[in-house]
């Protein structure tokens, strides 16, 4: 693989829907070198050897444990493995960075203390810094001297970020802002040294700040009774007439936006990784007890019923996992792309996950949401011992929850990667258009009998066919806009099964583009293909459902029935037999007892 990708070759986000993939342009797990391996295991010692032997005290948030941890954590490096290393960090690829997030995600409440250091703690002050700032600060974040915490949400702002209300006034000499305002459900906040701060300027300007701890007037509510998480410190952050120094102003006055929605991008493809981990580590539980608890005379693990979840759970992690080292390969491509044209790497970073802020949506949603089914399952495959707190599997459950609602909730972002396409595509970023009539002609035209080169050609039309649905429904919904007959803003529920057509058929591309570079390189993939196609069969009929719905709230009459029998016309994939597939998937979960890709 090249190290530096000319820029004509660099994918724009939200591109994939009109453009063919290629597999030797994705990353894959399979292709980690000895030194990523080495990562790996130094992360899964730490995970196994450090976090889960005091899980119970970080449940309980004893001793001041999460801090014990994550110094230790910045003993390994691994709070400094995205930091450059005149900051005191170590400056790994992205994708060595998206392994060291997964592994995390095994660690429970330990992974949001470790996100929101960071994360949103750190990446504010690399990406909007000053000089001194970074200096003063990012050295001391890496070790694990210092802990970070972000204060966005307010009691009357959580998705609408900018509609805060805590307040920033120069003092009278000009040496100070004076901060008056609450933030609440901020992560780290009972342990952290430095505050990432968001206030308004004259109660106008959305600006960000650091604040140090310790500065008077900052005080700290007690600690949330929550349902998941426990372990995490998350508390309300107070100020009262609070002063911090003018120079801990971060980035412009008034631009405070973009630290926060632009860090959030990263955010949010991180807690797409940290859910694969979590989800291979369900995975993991439930196949090990399966096996372990016998009866009818014979181990679970042995049941139909037991092994349609254990295929399921780890079908769906292999998409999300899939998916995510594919965008992790984008943004990888991309920084490498801006570097070499002579962007900064701090601002390449910060440029790359913009670029790609449908796809991290993406992965958000996707990660969360396939997470969420794997916990539920495994407590399940418990029993009545899934529901007892004495074991893993409620923990898990408790804990997953709560993906769904931060770095923006599953909702928001859903509308938040419709909203970013059609805005690219306004601003003729992505010609969606052309290829959105292209479709409308040949859906009037006899359907064609060519079929693709290449491996998995049946797998290549049925993507092609789902990326022409998509398009069809999508385009349709602006041409009525356009029309004056809807309103996308005030019609929620249409984008939201547009959305869904992006997640799902983004997942099952790149599951695709997985299997077929496996199998170009020589690899055994009969456990894939089978994945690959309880994947295909899935998605082909949820995609049709998502489009029906959706034209179906806007289209009538003829117009309706015409786009109707394209969309019929395009969901066809040949009948396979799922229960046969899953159970190549489950037989080889079963053999190793966790998840088996």
């Amino acid at each position: 693989m090249q190290d530096i990708i000319e820029q004509q070759d660099v994918i724009k986000g939200g591109e994939y829907i009109i453009r063919e993939t290629r597999p030797e342009e994705i990353f894959i797990p399979e292709e980690m070198d000895e030194e990523q391996q080495m990562i790996r295991e130094t992360c899964d010692d730490f995970v196994y050897n450090d976090i889960h032997t005091n899980i119970e005290k970080i449940e309980k948030q004893e001793d001041n444990i999460a801090v014990t941890m994550l110094q230790k954590a910045g003993e390994l490096g691994l709070l400094s493995s995205h930091i450059p290393e005149e900051y005191g960090g170590m400056n790994l690829d992205t994708n060595t960075n998206t392994l060291i997030c997964e592994a995390l995600g095994k660690t429970g409440s330990f992974s949001v203390s470790f996100a929101a250091h960071t994360g949103i703690g750190m990446l504010p002050i690399l990406y909007f810094g000053t000089e001194a700032q970074k200096q003063h600060y990012l050295p001391r974040l890496c070790s694990g001297e210092l802990q970070a915490c972000y204060c966005l949400t307010e009691p009357g702002s959580g998705s609408d970020a900018l509609a805060a209300k805590t307040r920033a006034d120069l003092s009278e000499d000009g040496k100070h802002y004076i901060l008056n305002g609450q933030k609440m459900w901020i992560s780290n906040s009972g342990f952290a040294d430095v505050f990432i701060v968001f206030a308004k300027i004259d109660g106008e300007k959305f600006t960000g700040f650091v604040v140090d701890a310790g500065t008077e007037g900052l005080t700290l509510g007690a600690e949330e009774d929550k349902l998941g998480m426990k372990g995490s410190s998350t508390r309300q952050v107070f100020f009262e007439n609070a002063k911090v120094p003018a120079e801990n102003v971060l980035g412009e006055i008034g631009k405070g936006h973009l630290i926060a929605f632009n860090v959030l991008n990263v955010g949010r493809f991180k807690l797409g990784a940290l859910s694969l981990g979590a989800g291979k580590e369900s995975i993991k539980s439930a196949a090990t007890y399966a096996n372990e608890r016998v009866q009818f005379g014979v181990p679970i693990a042995s049941f139909g019923a037991i092994k349609y979840k254990l295929a399921e759970q780890t079908i769906r992690n292999y998409a999300l996992e899939s998916a995510q080292y594919r965008v992790s390969q984008m943004l990888q491509t991309k920084i490498k792309s801006l570097v070499a044209s002579g962007v900064g790497r701090e601002k390449a970073k910060l440029e790359a996950a913009e670029e790609y802020a449908i796809e991290c949506a993406i992965l958000k949603v996707l990660g969360s949401e396939v997470l969420d089914y794997i916990v539920d399952e495994t407590v399940q495959v418990f029993g009545g011992l899934g529901f007892s707190e004495e074991f893993g599997a409620a923990r898990a459950y408790r804990d997953s929850r709560v993906n769904r609602i931060y770095e923006g909730t599953s909702e928001i972002n859903r509308l938040l990667s419709v909203n970013q396409l059609l805005k690219r595509v306004m601003k003729g970023q992505l010609n969606l258009t052309d290829a959105a009539w292209a479709v409308q002609k040949e859906l009037m035209s006899p359907p064609s009998t060519s079929k693709p080169e290449g491996v998995y050609p049946e797998e290549q039309i049925a993507l092609a066919n789902l990326k022409k649905i998509l398009l069809v429904t999508a385009g349709s919904a602006v041409k009525y806009q356009m029309d004056g007959k809807i309103n996308l803003k005030h019609e929620q529920e249409i984008v939201m099964n547009i959305s869904d057509m992006l997640i799902d058929v983004f997942a099952a591309e790149s599951t695709l583009l997985r299997v077929a570079k496996l199998k170009g390189m020589g690899r055994s993939v009969e456990t894939e293909e089978a994945a690959l196609k309880v994947i295909f069969n899935d998605t082909i009929s949820k995609v049709e459902k998502y489009a029906k719905d959706a034209l179906a709230s806007f289209a009538e009459g003829d117009d309706l029935n015409l786009m109707l029998s394209g969309v019929r016309r395009l969901a066809r994939y040949a009948p396979i037999n799922v229960k046969a597939a899953r159970r190549v998937v489950a037989d080889k979960v079963i053999e190793k007892g966790g998840y088996c890709f």
